[in-house]
């Protein structure tokens, strides 16, 4: 008997959790009670879905139908959910659909490609290019060329092993010298190098450790989802959290088979929408996960034009190490070139054969005579031109793969005719130059190395190196332009109000470089960039020891986010940040006197007793700093949208990445502090007021009015409920403060929550309003 399936619910609001050994299924439902009356509607849970043995994220993901037993099983996800269903709590999971973990051992169906080769009934589960590289798999693990670990591989039973990588033997070969072994298998063992140039499955991003996987097969969709679909028919699981849905063949066609297969459940996907950008409106989904809420909510608390005077500030500090002028779109479009001819150097040469078939067996003699060379360069000038992550069947590519970037993709040619090479490969990727399977497979492959090129160049590489102002460097953030306006806010949200309603809104994530409470502390460097640029001369007026001035740059601005910090943790945060600039070392190819040099100068700068002066200066800001903090959250819980809530978060809370975004917090935070409640009591009222909130709810701007006007920033939300947060606070003090500036209430009385003693009505006094806290969340009472 099939279960009823419950009807599809909508969030109030969700609440991240990352799951990991340390922190199972058991512990998040201690957590629960908490939760609960925190305010939140659901947990939101990182993957649940069995992972490589103690993943402290799960996203390595290596058999789609159990549930990972580290965290407790599927006993324990249950008895989790149970738990929350008694205290009014529901979950939502986050699911991986585009790729696995290269862990053959762990890995069943990877396993079985690799012993059976193309003809087992898994090969159709993985995108392999079978036709390269003489029709074996490559597997780049080696830490050498193979004449030089050849020592180190094992023939044992029916498994080769090399250190601790296990691969099964092709039947009927164990018997063999090694060399003629290795020949045998559907595999090819190779030094890890040649994954950049050689490689032929399809990975996550650079990552060859995370193999992509061909959901938008019918057969491999049901597989990789049944363990996912039964949870959610059987009430288990309310919603969903898609990872990365950029890196699928076909995006709309998979989205359309999952919102079929769950009855239309909440669900919402891990989209990076560029400045301007909009959601593809036949996607069947609540919305995005919420870095298009990031970015204008940060932006509301930066100053446009401090940034412009940071921006001149950075250049003359650090020239001339900035990356060539400071540009952000050149800086973007270095990166792209850079990662283009190493990162994915491998899925460039995909295209290029692909295309060259394409071309070869074209009856359109305008396609012939194309060189490899020709094609890859125009593929490349193509893809580097690209402002969006990629573009969708169902959208219109031509306004993405558009005129002017192919105008400016031919002169990288000499020749006229070689240049013709653009216009073919546009052709190709717009449709315009056939549609049979081979056609349609070079347009998914097309975006979906669009895809991964633009989270490698942008997010990995342009954000590491044009640092004027660290807290721009987001997920989804627009570094070269990062202020928003109160008007382009309120447009912002009265179009998700209008079209996308249960969307999601974040601003800390397990993703995010900085927490939200480190950015909207570095947001008011842009109200000081004199008294900044004026405390970095004094830290650094030796210059001694100082790697890079970029760096040093980078460095202090860190220490300033983050207040006091142990040394580690900053050296730790600095040597990522360089490895991912590729400036003067980097993940691969280390520079250890480099290395060595920004360990020496974190220890006697920035954290040493220089480090006391920036700190100090954090310390005199910290008002300001408080009420970006408090704004920020209450602005992200009361606007369209459902919230997410990043664990630890209702509170103060100061990390930076991966390892800080993944340590264990308390439940109840240890020291909740005025953003606690200002998180509980928004969250309290979501849940309380769903009216207010919900699909058919109102946003509508709220202007103040008199001499702070501009620094008061308010809304309304279905005539009920109001908020009102401080914008620029710093500016508004050296202005004067708010003086006669008065905020306009709709007609009735009015509610403070936080303090409901407190009522106001008519055109209220804003200094009053904002007499607790620098924000104000009231409710209409009458």
């Amino acid at each position: 008997m099939t279960p009823e399936r419950p009807d599809p619910v909508v969030p109030t609001a969700t609440y991240r959790l990352q799951l990991q050994p340390d922190f199972p299924f058991e512990a998040a439902a201690a957590a629960v009670p908490y939760l609960a009356s925190l305010g939140v509607s659901h947990l939101h849970l990182s993957p649940v879905l069995e992972a490589v043995p103690g993943s402290a994220h799960g996203y390595d993901v290596v058999d789609h139908a159990r549930v990972r037993g580290e965290l407790g099983g599927e006993d324990g996800l249950r008895a989790l959910a149970r738990t929350a269903r008694e205290h009014g709590l529901g979950l939502v999971a986050d699911i991986v659909p585009n790729h696995m973990a290269m862990a053959p051992r762990h890995n069943h169906a990877l396993w079985e490609v690799l012993r059976e080769g193309p003809k087992s009934p898994y090969a159709r589960w993985f995108d392999i290019d079978w036709e390269a590289r003489g029709g074996r798999m490559l597997l780049p693990v080696l830490g050498h060329p193979l004449g030089a670990e050849l020592d180190a591989l094992a023939v044992e039973g029916d498994v080769l092993r090399y250190y601790d990588h296990v691969f099964p033997l092709r039947e009927g070969t164990e018997e063999l010298p090694l060399p003629q072994l290795l020949d045998a298998q559907w595999y090819r063992p190779v030094w890890w190098r040649l994954a950049r140039t050689e490689l032929n499955y399809r990975r996550f991003f650079s990552v060859s450790e995370l193999i992509g996987v061909r959901v938008e097969d019918p057969e491999v969709f049901e597989a990789t989802h049944a363990k996912i679909l039964q949870l959610l028919h059987e009430g288990v699981l309310d919603g969903l959290r898609i990872d990365h849905p950029d890196g699928l063949a076909d995006p709309d066609g998979y989205l359309r088979r999952l919102n079929e297969a769950t009855g239309g459940r909440w669900t919402v996907v891990e989209k990076i929408l560029s400045d301007g950008e909009h959601l593809p409106a036949s996607w069947p989904v609540a919305g995005t996960t919420g870095y298009d809420a990031l970015r204008h909510v940060d932006g509301l608390f930066t100053d446009p034009a401090g940034f412009g005077e940071l921006l001149g500030q950075n250049r003359r500090f650090a020239a001339p190490q900035t990356d060539r002028g400071g540009q952000w779109e050149a800086t973007v479009r270095r990166a792209a070139y850079k990662v283009l001819t190493h990162e994915l150097a491998a899925e460039v040469e995909r295209l290029t054969r692909d295309a060259g078939r394409l071309c070869d067996a074209s009856p359109d003699a305008a396609l012939r005579d194309r060189a490899p060379w020709a094609l890859r360069t125009a593929l490349q000038e193509l893809l580097v031109r690209l402002e969006v992550y990629r573009p969708y069947e169902s959208g219109d590519a031509a306004s993405v793969v558009h005129e002017e970037a192919a105008a400016e993709a031919r002169q990288a040619f000499v020749v006229p005719e070689e240049a013709g090479a653009v216009d073919v490969v546009r052709d190709l990727v717009l449709g315009r130059a056939g549609d049979g399977p081979g056609h349609a497979e070079f347009r998914a492959r097309f975006a979906q190395t669009a895809s991964a090129l633009r989270a490698k160049s942008v997010e990995d590489t342009a954000f590491y190196r044009y640092v004027p102002l660290l807290s721009a460097t987001e997920v989804g953030g627009n570094p070269g332009s990062p202020a928003v306006s109160p008007e382009d806010f309120h447009a912002y949200c009265a179009r998700v109000q209008r079209d996308w309603p249960a969307t999601g809104t974040v601003v800390s994530t397990h993703d995010t470089k900085r927490s939200a409470d480190v950015r909207a502390a570095l947001a008011v460097l842009t109200e000081s960039p004199q008294r900044w640029a004026d405390v970095l001369a004094e830290v650094t007026r030796t210059g001694d020891g100082v790697p890079d001035a970029q760096l040093a740059w980078v460095a202090w601005q860190t220490v300033f986010g983050l207040g006091p910090a142990d040394a580690d943790r900053v050296q730790g945060a600095l040597l990522k940040h360089v490895r991912e600039a590729g400036l003067y070392t980097s993940w691969t190819e280390q520079e250890p006197p480099y290395e060595d040099g920004v360990a020496a100068f974190v220890a006697a700068g920035p954290c040493g007793a220089p480090g006391g002066q920036v700190t100090d200066f954090r310390a005199a800001l910290e008002p300001h700093i408080r009420a970006n903090v408090l704004g920020t959250a209450l602005v992200q819980l009361t606007m369209p949208g459902v919230p997410d809530l990043y664990q630890g978060t209702e509170s103060e809370y100061r990390a930076l990445v991966d390892p800080d975004n993944r340590r264990p917090v308390s439940f109840p935070p240890d020291d909740p502090g005025d953003k606690a409640e200002v998180s509980a009591a928004a969250l309290r009222l979501r849940r309380r007021r769903a009216d207010v909130f919900g699909d058919s709810a109102t946003y509508a701007p709220l202007p103040a009015e008199g001499p702070g006007a501009a620094h008061c920033v308010a809304f309304v939300r279905s005539g009920e409920v109001v908020t009102a947060v401080t914008r620029l606070s710093l500016r508004l003090t050296e202005a004067g403060g708010w003086r006669d500036t008065l905020l306009p209430l709709p007609p009735g009385r009015w509610t403070d929550v936080l303090a409901p003693e407190r009522e106001f009505t008519g055109h209220a006094r804003v200094d009053e309003l904002f007499e607790r806290l620098p924000v104000v969340l009231l409710e209409r009472v009458g």
